[in-house]
C-alpha cells in the first residue's frame, strides 16, 4: 500500500464517477468510491473488486460537514494519505438545461445547485488537503462543465449559445475560480489542481437519448488529469487533452 496511489472519487456509484474509479483502478490505483448511501457505495466497490481492482466504499453526502469530517478520518486511519481527489459529485436544476429562465431562477434552485456543485466541493477539498499534502504528487480534479466558460457564453457563434441556465452555469464558473485560485496557492507543494469538462455524456444528468458521448469517454479527462506527471497542466480547464477558455 505504501507505493500504491490512493484515489477518492465522489459520486462514484454510477455514471462518470463509477467509470472514473474503474479506469483509475485498472491503472493499479486503490480507489475509494463514495455515495450518499454506504450500502450503495460498498456495492459499487464490490463490482470493481470482482474485476481485480482494489476498491473501497465510503459514505459521503458531500453537503454534510459530518460526513466530510468522517471521511477524512477514515482515509487518515486506513491509508494515511490521499494522492488523488476527483470532485465528481454534482447536480443539475430540477428542470431542463435548455430552458432560458435567468430572471426567474428561484432561491431554492440557487441554493440546491450551489450547495452541491460549489460549496461542498470547496469544503471537501479543504478537509482533505492535509492528506493530499502527504502525497508525493497530489492531484485534484474538479468536474466542471463547458457551461461554466464565460468566454464561450459571450461568443455569438458559441457551441453553448442556446444553453443559458444561470444556477448551473454559475456554479461551474465558480468552481473554475476555485480551481484557479487553489492551484496558485498550492504552487510548490507538488499538488496540481485542474478543472475537467467531461463532455456531453449519456448519463442521467446529461440525458441518455440525446448526449453524443459514451460514459467510458466521459471519464477520460478526469483520469488523464488524475494521472498527470510533474510537467502536466496546473490551474487549467481541460477537455480530452485540449485547454478550454475560462
Amino acid at each position: 500500500m505504501k507505493n500504491q496511489k490512493i484515489a477518492l472519487v465522489t459520486g462514484a456509484n454510477r455514471g462518470i464517477g463509477f467509470e472514473t474509479a474503474k479506469q483509475l483502478g485498472e491503472q493499479g490505483i486503490t480507489v475509494i468510491l463514495t455515495a450518499r448511501d454506504v450500502n450503495v457505495a460498498n456495492e459499487s466497490a464490490e463490482k470493481l473488486k470482482q474485476q481485480g481492482i482494489d476498491a473501497y466504499g465510503a459514505k459521503l453526502e458531500v453537503t454534510s460537514a459530518e460526513d466530510r469530517k468522517a471521511l477524512a478520518a477514515y482515509i487518515e486511519e486506513k491509508f494515511g494519505r490521499l494522492d488523488i481527489l476527483v470532485n465528481n459529485a454534482g447536480v443539475a436544476p430540477k428542470r431542463s438545461l435548455f430552458e432560458k429562465v435567468t430572471a426567474e431562477t428561484t432561491e431554492e434552485e440557487f441554493e440546491y445547485v450551489f450547495e452541491t456543485n460549489f460549496f461542498a466541493q470547496v469544503y471537501l477539498t479543504n478537509a482533505l488537503l492535509p492528506l493530499l499534502k502527504k502525497s508525493d504528487a497530489g492531484r485534484i480534479v474538479n468536474l466542471s462543465s463547458i457551461l461554466g466558460s464565460l468566454t464561450l457564453h459571450a461568443q455569438a457563434d458559441s457551441p453553448i449559445k442556446d444553453i443559458k441556465v444561470l444556477s448551473y452555469d454559475a456554479s461551474k464558473a465558480a468552481l473554475n475560480v476555485f480551481t484557479n485560485h487553489l492551484a496558485i496557492e498550492l504552487e510548490g507543494t507538488g499538488i496540481k489542481v485542474n478543472s475537467a469538462h467531461p463532455g456531453w455524456v449519456k448519463t442521467e444528468l446529461g440525458g441518455t437519448e440525446v448526449a453524443p458521448m459514451e460514459i467510458v469517454d466521459g471519464a477520460k479527462t478526469s483520469v488523464e488529469l488524475a494521472l498527470i506527471g510533474e510537467d502536466g497542466p496546473n490551474g487549467r480547464f481541460i477537455h480530452l487533452g485540449e485547454e478550454l477558455p475560462w
